[in-house]
């Protein structure tokens, strides 16, 4: 029997229909979220997420404004813009885009960035208010894939969760998340011992390792969740995940795939921060 599929497109335009009604009672009030999307150079899949972020701007009655910086910019210039947005009133949330070239050095720049505007969750505070349970701004990714875990009824109280890979973006994000949600989670990486044993032990399975079709039917528990963070593309353009979907969907009870699975969520639960630090802004609850 084949997998559940997850549609994470169908569950993204249903949250995206949810944000857009709040905007609108926002703007009732006279509040707009505003976001402010940094872009420093020219890289090709960093100008495709750039206008994906400001369309939906557009499509949900956000401010929105995209700073495209040369290449040649230098540190203290991108400090210098990310300064003026940390105090301008009509922006809520602050993303810079990355990577950044070589000679920008990245932690600088997302400490720069005001704790209360920072939308990709990555602030070294918000960080460490992941690591305790406090309220904060979550990591994007992370963040869609628990909304795809409740939004299809699959609770992660009592399950053992396996994380394969331990990034700073994803994995230890993700982990901390599950553990949140009640799950007792094992993080798994390049020097993990028996690493299909481990992830075959797997009631939710999370793949996030940039590795193409790594995780095979033989990896998988039957009837396990299976979210597959990986985005690939294969040297005939096609892309594809870090679980090699066709083999897994037969063993797996609910999988995501790539593409229409992690991905839609990110954008969209980078919205849903921008609308929860204006709310916050404002003393709206």
């Amino acid at each position: 029997m084949s997998a559940q599929v997850i549609d994470g497109k169908k569950i993204s335009d249903t949250i995206r229909e949810e944000i857009k009604s709040e905007v609108a009672s926002l703007l009732d009030k006279g509040v707009r979220p505003g976001l402010a999307v940094v872009l420093v150079g020219e890289d090709p899949a960093s100008q495709v997420y750039v206008r994906n972020k400001a369309k939906a701007c557009e499509d949900l009655g956000f401010y929105s404004e995209v700073h495209r910086l040369s290449a040649e910019t230098t540190q203290e210039e991108l400090l210098g813009l990310i300064g003026r947005l940390n105090e301008q009133e009509s922006i809520h949330g602050i993303l810079v885009q990355l990577p950044l070239p070589k000679h920008i050095e990245e932690k600088p720049v997302i400490d720069a960035i005001s704790v209360a505007k920072d939308v990709d969750g990555f602030h070294p505070i918000n960080v460490g208010n992941l690591m305790i349970g406090d309220d904060s701004l979550l990591p994007c990714t992370p963040a869609g894939c628990i909304e795809l875990l409740k939004r299809t009824g699959n609770s992660a109280a009592g399950k053992h969760a396996v994380v394969i890979g331990r990034s700073n973006i994803v994995g230890k994000p993700i982990s901390l998340l599950l553990l949140r949600e009640h799950a007792t989670v094992t993080i798994c990486h390049s020097r993990t011992p028996n690493l299909a044993e481990v992830a075959r032990s797997a009631d939710i399975l999370v793949a996030a390792v940039g590795v193409p079709k790594l995780v095979k039917r033989d990896w998988v528990k039957p009837g396990a969740v299976v979210l597959d963070v990986g985005i690939n593309r294969l040297p005939d353009g096609k892309l594809c995940g870090d679980v090699d979907y066709e083999d897994v969907l037969e063993t797996a009870g609910w999988i995501t795939p790539v593409p229409r699975g992690v991905g839609p969520m990110t954008i969209t639960m980078l919205m849903a921060n921008t609308l929860k630090a204006a709310k916050k802004t404002h003393g709206i609850e």
